[in-house]
C-alpha cells in the first residue's frame, strides 16, 4: 500500500499533465479553441479514478485561479474562469467526478472508459455552453453553435484516445504495483 504522500505526488503530476496538454490549442472562430485539456482530464481520470483524478483537476483549476499560467494559451487568473470559456474549466471538475463515479461503478475497461469519457465530454460541453451563453450574452442557439457544434467530432476522438491510452497506462501502473486496483 502506497502512502498518501505518494498519491498526492501522483495527483500533482497529473495536474501538470493537464497543464501541459492545455497548451495544445487550435484556434477556431469564436471564443473557444480546441485544446488538449479535455483529453488530459479524461486521461487523468481514466488512470487515477474518481478521488485522485478529481483532485488533480481541482489542483489544476486552483493553480490557474491563483495566477499560474496553466490554462490554454498560458493564461491564468480568475478572469479566465469568469470569462466566456470559464464554464469549460469548471466543467472539467464535474467531468472528472461524474466520469470517475461511472467507472468506479461500471469498471475500468476500454468500453466503459470510452462511455465515461463521452459522458465527460457532454458534461464539460454543457457547463461550457451554459456559461458561454451567460458570459457572452448569447442566445442558446448561438452558444450551441459556438460552444458545442465545433467540438462534437474532435470530442469523440479525444474521448476514445483518452479512454484507450488511459486504460493501458492504468493497467501497466497496476501491474507495476504503482497504483492499486481501486484508486
Amino acid at each position: 500500500m502506497k502512502s498518501k504522500t505518494y498519491y498526492y505526488v501522483v495527483t500533482a503530476f497529473a495536474a501538470a499533465i493537464i497543464a501541459v496538454l492545455a497548451q495544445i490549442s487550435i484556434p477556431i472562430p469564436g471564443f473557444v479553441p480546441i485544446t488538449g485539456q479535455t483529453l488530459a482530464v479524461g486521461l487523468v481520470v481514466t488512470i487515477l479514478g474518481t478521488r485522485y483524478g478529481t483532485l488533480a483537476v481541482l489542483v489544476y483549476i486552483l493553480l490557474g485561479a491563483i495566477g499560474v499560467p496553466v490554462f490554454a494559451g498560458m493564461k491564468a487568473g480568475l478572469g479566465i474562469i469568469i470569462g466566456p470559456t470559464g464554464g469549460y474549466i469548471i466543467g472539467f471538475l464535474a467531468q472528472a467526478f461524474i466520469q470517475g463515479i461511472y467507472m468506479d461503478k461500471m469498471g475500468y475497461n476500454h468500453v466503459h472508459a470510452i462511455i465515461s469519457n463521452l459522458i465527460g465530454m457532454v458534461v464539460t460541453l454543457a457547463f461550457g455552453t451554459a456559461w458561454l451563453k451567460i458570459a457572452a450574452s448569447m442566445s442558446w442557439e448561438a452558444a450551441f453553435l459556438a460552444g458545442v457544434a465545433p467540438f462534437i467530432i474532435v470530442g469523440i476522438l479525444k474521448a476514445i484516445v483518452a479512454a484507450w491510452i488511459g486504460i493501458l497506462v492504468r493497467q501497466r501502473l497496476i501491474g507495476a504495483k504503482l497504483l492499486p486496483t481501486i484508486a
